[in-house]
């Protein structure tokens, strides 16, 4: 079971790591937001002029912070469990706030916000498993 769990955080955290170094980089280049098709009118609820800010968070925090995470949980470092409760909960905050923001929530915040969620379970049923086991040595 613990393997499958591992599989399945590490699948997510690359479903999510690249996507958002994808996604975040190309609104980086084009704070416009036309390489991805956004118009700036799913910004006027929100504190940005352009997509450049929200870009810069989505590559790093979901981007490159999943994609560190699921190196951490391939090499089995010791407090990998915590760092995809983790990833899971900014994951799910990223989609919290802009749906917030943008006021719309669109079928990529369902398929997202299940990733964030699921992360979340699959760290912590990982934590609870190496806690079991610690307690057994």
């Amino acid at each position: 079971m613990i393997k499958a769990l591992r599989f399945t955080a590490i699948f997510l955290l690359l479903f999510n790591g690249i996507g958002a170094l994808y996604g975040g980089g190309l609104l980086i280049l084009d704070p416009t937001g036309d390489k991805l098709q956004l118009p700036l009118s799913y910004l006027q609820h929100a504190p940005f002029k352009d997509y450049l800010i929200p870009g810069i968070v989505l590559f790093l925090a979901n981007g490159v912070l999943s994609c560190v995470v699921c190196i951490l949980t391939f090499t089995h470092h010791r407090r990998y469990a915590h760092f995809i409760i983790l990833q899971g909960v900014i994951l799910s905050g990223w989609i919290l706030i802009q749906v917030l923001m943008v006021q719309t929530v669109y079928q990529l915040h369902y398929i997202m916000g299940a990733v964030g969620l699921a992360l979340m379970g699959a760290g912590s049923l990982l934590l609870l498993k190496d806690i079991s086991k610690q307690q057994l040595q």
